[in-house]
C-alpha cells in the first residue's frame, strides 16, 4: 500500500521529490513544465446554461397534454382557445425557472476560498507568485494572516498553527508539526502534519510541500463532490409529480377511449369530436396543480423570512422540514456557539462556576450557585489568564468577536466579566514568549506602576504540574492531575495557570526561567458551549418524532458530552470516522440509525451518513455552516445553514438559511412545513373533483350525442381563475391542533387514503349530476345554448366555493373554524367579481363564449352550492361520530 504523506519522515519526503533542502525548492523550469502538464491550481465550475433550465420546465405529463390541446386547437383554427391554453403552459414554465435560476452558485464560492497569491521557494530565493500557477513539488512559505494556497505537507514549523474550523469542524486552531504520524487511518482534525487549501494561519510561520493541487485538493474534493451529488426530489415533489403524471395517464386514456366511442358511434363530425375530447381533456387536467403549490409554498417562504429569520431559497423546501424524520446537524457553531468559554475555576481546593456564553463579557462567578467576592488569590488568577495572551477581544456591530486563538479569547472574556472592557491596564508588557507547541505553554513578563514585575504562565497541565512540582516538593501532583482527568473526561479543555514573582533586572523571558519552578494558580476548563435555545428545541423535536443525529469533525470525547447536555437521547452511543469507514454498506444503515453522535468525521462521511439514512427511507435534513458540510447539505432532502457565521460555500449549498443561526428555528420550520403539506393537501383534494367534474361533464355529452355545453377556454377559466382566487385562501389556513404530536409522514407512504378517493369521486360526480341537471332545464326551458353555459359555468363556480368551506377544516364547517380564516370570504369576493366581469362584459363574451344571465340563473348556481355543502357535511359529521367511538 502507498505510503501517505503525513506517515512520511522528512527524509523520506526529500529523497521522494529529489531536494537537497527545504529551502531550494523548484526550478522555474520544472515549475513551468508541470503547470502545463497538470494544469493550474484552479477550480473550474460548470454552470447549466439558462436556456437548458427553460427547456426542464416543459418536463411535465400535464405539461405535455396541455402543449397536445395547444397544437389540436390551433390546427383547427381555435385560436382563442390555444392562446389561452399556452399562455397556461408558459406561465407554469416560467414560474419553475424562476425558482430555479434563483438558487446561488456554491461552486463559484469555493472556487472564491482560494488564496489568490503565494509566497514561494524557487532556485534558492523566496518569491511571491499567483497562486494559480503552484505546482506539486513547490515549497511554499506560510506565515500568520495567510490562507492556505494548497494542500502541504509541513517540512518547518516555527509556532505554526492553523484555523481549520470550516473544513474539520474543530473549533481550535490546530498545532502543525513536522513529525510523521505512525498510524494508516488518520482523520483531517488529527494530520497535524498537514495543511490544507482555503485554511489560514493564525500564528507562526512555517515552510509546506506542495502535495495536492486544485481538484486534488480536499477542498477540491469538496467542490467536486458538490458538482456531483444529485439532489433528490423533495417528497412533496415526488407525490405531486406522481399525482400528476397518473392522473394525466388516465385523463389522456380516458380520452382516446372517448374518442373511439365517438368514432365508432359517429356522434359528431371528426373536427366537432376532437375538440370535444380536447375540451374534456382541458377541463380535467388540474393544470393550476403547479401554481397554486407555488403559491402556497411562496406564502410560505414568505412568512417564514418575515417572521422566523429564516430564508428558504427553493420553494419545495419549506414544506419537505415538514416530512423531516431526522436532522442531522453540525456541532460546532450549529448547535454550539463556536466560541470558547470558561465554565468552571479550580484554586486550591476551591472549584467556582462561571456563568455567561460565547466571548460577550457579561456573566459572574459563583460558588455553589451564590455570587463570589473576589479575593487576592482569584484576582491574580484572572490577571495571569488576561496577560498571558495575545489575543484581541472587540466588539463589532453588537459582536463579540476575537482575533486570534479562541482559548485566549475565553481568558479575555473571563476577565471582562469581572473587570469591565476598556478599564485602564494595571500592568505594563516588557516581554511576551508566544504559545510554542514544543513547550505548550506561554508567557507573558509585565510590571505594574510601582515596577514591581510579575511573569505569567498559562498553557498545558502536564507541563505546568511539572513546574509546579520542581517549586514546591510538597505540590499535590496526584490531587490536581485527578482533577485535570475529571474536566477533560466531560469533554472540557483544560488549561493550568501560574507565575513567578521575578527580581527588578530581568527584561526578558527565557524557558530556563520558567522551567525552573513555578507558583501553581490553578486550572480553568474550556468548553465550545451548546446554545441553550437547542435544548428546548430537540424537546420539541423528540415530541413531534423527529431524531437528531450530530456529525462532527471535533473528538468523541467532547462531542458525547455535548449530546448529553443537549439531550440527543437517554442514551447517547458515538462512532467516529475511522470506524464508519470500516462498515459495509447494511451496517452503515443501521449504525446510521443506532448513533447520535459521528465524531472526527470527514466531509465524505457527513455525505455517507446522509445518504444511509435515506437507504433507510429517512427524509433527512442537513445543517451546518463549513465547507466540510457542503456536500451534504446539498444531498439531503433539506439543506439548512446557518446565515451569520456560516461560511459562503455552506450557505450556498443549502436550501434554507436561518439568518439569526438559531437552531430553535428549524423547530418552528418543522411546524410551518406540516402546516404548509397539510394546506396543499386540502388545495390538491379541493381541486382535482372540480376538474374531473368538468371532464365527466364532456364525456357525458359526448357518450349521450348531446351538445358539448363548456367550451375549452371557459374550463380554462374555472380552473385557472378559481386556482389564484378562491384556492389561495388555503395557504391561509391555521395548523391543526395537535399539529406537532404527530409522527413524520413515512417516506413513500400514499398521497391519499381511502377516504380522500372516494370523497373526490363522487363529489366529482355530485358537481357534474348538479350543472347537467340545471343544464338540461335550462335547455328544455329554451335558453340559449351562451345562457345555459354561463350559467352552467356559475354553478361550477359557485359549487368550487361552497366546497372550499368544507375542505378546510375537519371539524365541521358552521363552527368557530368558519372565520378563522378571515381570507376566505376576501378571495370568495374577489372570484365573484370576477365571474361578474366574465358574464356580463361585452369583450370577455367573445373570448369565453358567455352571455348576461339573470336573478334566476344565479338562484340555481346558489341553490347547487347549499346541495354540494350539504352532502359533504353530512359525510364528514359519519365520520367525526365515527372517530369518536372508536377513540
Amino acid at each position: 500500500m502507498k505510503t501517505k504523506f503525513f506517515q512520511m519522515g522528512l527524509k523520506e519526503i526529500q529523497e521522494q521529490n529529489d531536494l537537497e533542502d527545504f529551502k531550494q525548492g523548484l526550478t522555474d523550469d520544472e515549475a513551468g513544465q508541470r503547470l502545463a502538464e497538470f494544469g493550474p491550481n484552479k477550480l473550474e465550475a460548470y454552470k447549466t446554461p439558462k436556456w437548458k433550465i427553460f427547456l426542464r420546465q416543459f418536463k411535465s405529463m400535464i405539461i405535455y397534454v396541455l402543449i397536445a390541446s395547444t397544437l389540436i386547437t390551433l390546427l383547427m383554427g381555435h385560436y382563442s382557445d390555444s392562446v389561452i391554453i399556452g399562455l397556461v403552459v408558459i406561465i407554469n414554465a416560467l414560474i419553475g425557472y424562476y425558482q430555479e435560476t434563483n438558487a446561488s452558485d456554491a461552486l463559484e464560492k469555493i472556487k472564491n476560498m482560494l488564496s489568490t497569491d503565494a509566497t514561494v521557494y524557487r532556485e534558492g530565493q523566496r518569491k511571491d507568485v499567483p497562486a494559480e500557477d503552484l505546482v506539486v513539488g513547490d515549497l511554499v512559505f506560510l506565515e500568520a494572516g495567510d490562507n492556505v494556497p494548497a494542500d502541504l505537507r509541513i517540512v518547518d514549523s516555527d509556532n505554526l498553527r492553523i484555523q481549520e474550523s470550516a473544513l474539520t469542524g474543530e473549533a481550535n486552531s490546530v498545532e502543525k508539526t513536522v513529525e510523521a504520524i505512525n498510524e494508516e487511518n488518520v482523520s483531517l482534525a488529527d494530520q497535524t502534519n498537514m495543511a490544507f487549501a482555503s485554511t489560514s494561519v493564525t500564528n507562526g510561520s512555517g515552510t509546506g510541500l506542495v502535495i495536492a493541487t486544485a481538484a486534488d485538493t480536499e477542498i477540491g474534493k469538496i467542490s467536486t463532490s458538490v458538482s456531483e451529488v444529485k439532489a433528490r426530489k423533495t417528497p412533496l415533489m415526488q407525490v405531486i409529480d406522481k399525482l400528476g403524471t397518473n392522473t394525466s395517464y388516465f385523463i389522456v386514456a380516458a380520452s382516446i377511449a372517448i374518442f373511439i366511442i365517438g368514432l365508432i358511434f359517429d356522434t359528431y363530425s371528426i373536427s366537432v369530436l376532437a375538440l370535444a375530447v380536447v375540451a374534456m381533456m382541458v377541463g380535467a387536467i388540474p393544470e393550476g396543480l403547479p401554481a397554486t403549490t407555488s403559491v402556497i409554498l411562496a406564502k410560505g417562504v414568505s412568512d417564514m423570512a418575515k417572521n422566523q429569520n429564516t430564508i428558504v431559497k427553493t420553494l419545495p423546501a419549506v414544506e419537505t422540514l415538514g416530512s423531516v424524520d431526522v436532522v442531522a446537524t453540525d456541532k460546532t457553531g450549529t448547535l454550539t456557539q463556536n466560541e470558547m468559554t470558561v465554565t468552571d475555576i479550580m484554586i486550591g481546593k476551591e472549584e467556582y462556576q462561571v456563568s455567561g456564553i460565547g466571548y460577550k463579557p457579561t456573566g459572574q462567578i459563583t460558588k455553589n450557585g451564590q455570587p463570589v467576592a473576589i479575593d487576592e488569590q482569584l484576582e491574580l488568577f484572572l490577571e495571569a489568564g488576561f496577560e498571558a495572551n495575545d489575543t484581541e477581544l472587540t466588539e463589532e456591530d453588537g459582536h463579540w468577536i476575537i482575533n486570534g486563538e479562541p482559548t485566549d479569547g475565553a481568558f479575555l472574556t473571563l476577565y471582562h466579566k469581572i473587570h469591565p472592557y476598556g478599564d485602564e491596564p494595571k500592568y505594563e508588557e516588557l516581554d511576551i514568549l508566544p504559545f510554542d507547541s514544543e513547550f505548550r505553554y506561554m508567557a507573558k513578563l509585565v510590571k505594574d506602576k510601582a515596577g514591581k514585575r510579575t511573569l505569567f504562565v498559562k498553557g498545558s497541565p502536564d507541563k505546568l504540574l511539572e513546574m509546579a512540582k520542581k517549586n514546591d516538593p510538597n505540590f499535590d501532583f496526584d490531587y490536581w492531575f485527578e482533577k485535570v482527568k475529571r474536566f477533560s473526561e466531560d469533554g472540557k479543555r483544560v488549561i493550568a495557570v501560574g507565575y513567578e514573582k521575578e527580581p527588578g533586572t530581568i527584561d526578558e523571558i527565557t524557558h530556563d526561567i520558567i522551567t525552573d519552578g513555578i507558583n501553581f494558580l490553578g486550572l480553568v476548563a474550556i468548553i465550545d458551549p451548546p446554545r441553550e435555545e437547542v435544548i428546548e428545541a430537540l424537546k420539541v423535536m423528540n415530541t413531534a418524532g423527529v431524531a437528531v443525529k450530530m456529525i462532527t469533525g471535533d473528538n468523541a470525547i467532547i462531542a458525547k458530552s455535548i449530546g448529553k447536555q443537549l439531550g440527543l437521547a437517554d442514551e447517547i452511543h458515538a462512532i467516529t470516522g475511522l470506524e464508519w469507514d470500516q462498515l459495509n454498506d447494511e451496517e452503515r444503515i443501521e449504525a446510521a440509525d443506532k448513533n447520535q453522535v459521528f465524531a472526527r468525521t470527514t466531509p465524505s462521511n457527513k455525505i455517507e451518513i446522509i445518504e444511509a439514512l435515506q437507504k433507510n427511507n429517512k427524509v433527512t435534513a442537513m445543517t451546518g455552516d463549513g465547507v466540510n458540510d457542503a456536500p451534504a447539505l446539498k444531498r439531503a432532502d433539506i439543506g439548512v445553514a446557518m446565515g451569520i457565521k456560516g461560511t459562503d460555500v455552506a450557505k450556498d449549498s443549502a436550501d434554507m438559511i436561518l439568518t439569526d443561526d438559531n437552531f430553535a428555528t428549524i423547530a418552528t420550520a418543522i411546524r410551518e412545513g406540516r402546516r404548509i403539506f397539510d394546506n396543499i393537501k386540502k388545495s390538491i383534494l379541493y381541486l382535482l373533483p372540480i376538474s374531473f367534474s368538468e371532464g365527466l361533464i364532456v364525456a357525458y355529452a359526448i357518450l349521450t350525442k348531446n351538445d358539448i355545453p363548456l367550451h375549452p377556454t371557459q374550463l380554462l377559466w374555472i380552473n385557472m381563475v378559481s386556482a389564484i382566487t378562491i384556492q389561495f385562501a388555503l395557504i391561509f389556513e391555521p395548523a391543526e391542533e395537535g399539529i406537532m404530536k404527530r409522527q413524520p409522514r413515512k417516506t413513500g407512504a400514499k398521497f391519499m387514503n381511502r377516504h380522500d378517493v372516494f370523497q373526490m369521486a363522487y363529489v366529482a360526480m355530485l358537481i357534474a349530476g348538479v350543472s347537467l341537471i340545471v343544464d338540461a332545464w335550462m335547455v328544455s326551458s329554451g335558453f340559449s345554448t351562451v345562457i345555459a353555459s354561463t350559467t352552467m359555468v356559475n354553478v361550477l363556480v359557485v359549487g368550487k366555493i361552497f366546497y372550499l368551506f368544507n375542505i378546510r377544516t375537519p371539524k365541521l364547517a358552521l363552527s368557530k373554524e368558519l372565520f378563522s380564516n378571515v381570507y376566505v370570504f376576501v378571495f370568495i369576493g374577489l372570484m365573484m367579481i370576477l365571474q361578474l366581469i366574465l358574464t356580463y362584459v361585452p369583450f370577455m363574451h367573445g373570448i369565453f363564449h358567455t352571455g348576461p344571465i339573470g336573478w334566476h340563473e344565479w338562484g340555481l348556481a346558489v341553490l347547487g352550492g347549499i346541495v354540494v355543502l350539504a352532502i359533504t357535511e353530512f359525510d364528514k359529521m359519519i365520520r367525526i361520530i365515527h372517530s369518536k367511538k372508536n377513540a
